[in-house]
């Protein structure tokens, strides 16, 4: 797969290397994780029997595989996603007879058929564009007139707890690392409102809202605090500030995290705050 745009093709390398490993060794948790911006996310998009769906940054298929059930059997979920093991996963995990397929592409640069889809969504998968203005034009093209994008993507790094909390302990051991810009591509680069309007609107959509939904999000999926410590250490900013980093301080990392989550203990569970975005933008 090929891209024009340099800051992609880091974005291509870096979700077919390790991270790609790592994160689906863990996917059926973080579909736990996230159930409830999921359930969010799809009250906003209200999807119905027949409709065409694109989901953008699909990953493992998770979500996809719930759009299909939504839409199908006269419907159609396409999952999209710049990640062949990912993806490789997603079919290995659909059922067969599902109204689904599974798409390895670029979505800033994927030649769509021209207003394919009835509605876009994503969770989490639009924030790492190089160049987001010309990825959603490009997303817009595969959109029926009147037809609706929907997506997650989260509000300021400060307001989200279950990474910050982590991170802040982690920091305590291991070297920060380089700050980036507010509108670079990463996790955070859609937290600005103004700037969320300013893309949709560049790249053509009308009728933009954003909702603010602030929640609490399990990171222990339930499983217990081992398995809050485990996605502490694997997904997320603690887990990127860790990486690569001498045993000693990773050690010591780890036990800071470990000290730092225990107070937030629930029983099986480890809630902390999550606060998100719910974009919805229409194609006139």
């Amino acid at each position: 797969m090929t891209t024009n745009r340099a800051g992609n093709a880091e974005q291509i390398a870096y979700w077919n290397g390790l991270a790609a490993r790592r994160w689906l060794d863990l996917e059926a948790k973080q579909d736990v994780v996230f159930a409830p911006i999921t359930e969010a996310l799809f009250a906003r998009a209200r999807l119905v029997a027949g409709e065409r769906v694109l989901d953008i940054g699909c990953g493992g298929g998770g979500m996809t595989i719930d759009i299909a059930g939504r839409v199908g059997p006269t419907g159609r979920a396409v999952g999209l996603d710049v990640s062949r093991p990912m993806l490789d996963a997603a079919r290995r995990r659909a059922s067969a007879g599902l109204p689904i397929e599974f798409v390895l592409a670029d979505a800033a640069g994927h030649v769509f058929a021209p207003s394919s889809f009835d509605a876009l969504v994503s969770r989490f998968g639009v924030m790492f564009f190089a160049d987001p203005v010309e990825a959603f034009a490009n997303l817009r093209s595969a959109l029926r007139r009147g037809g609706r994008a929907v997506f997650a993507c989260w509000r300021a790094a400060k307001l989200n707890a279950w990474q910050m909390t982590p991170l802040r302990a982690a920091l305590r051991h291991v070297p920060r690392l380089p700050e980036l810009g507010p509108e670079d591509p990463g996790p955070f680069s859609f937290a600005d409102e103004t700037r969320v309007r300013r893309v949709l609107d560049r790249a053509g959509f009308a009728q933009v809202e954003l909702t603010a939904i602030d929640l609490e999000i399990d990171i222990a999926a339930g499983q217990g605090f081992e398995s809050a410590m485990t996605t502490a250490q694997s997904i997320g900013a603690a887990s990127r500030a860790m990486e690569g980093r001498p045993e000693h301080e990773r050690a010591a990392a780890v036990e800071e995290i470990r000290a730092t989550l225990g107070p937030h203990r629930r029983g099986p569970s480890v809630p902390l705050g999550a606060a998100i975005w719910i974009v919805e933008a229409v194609n006139l």
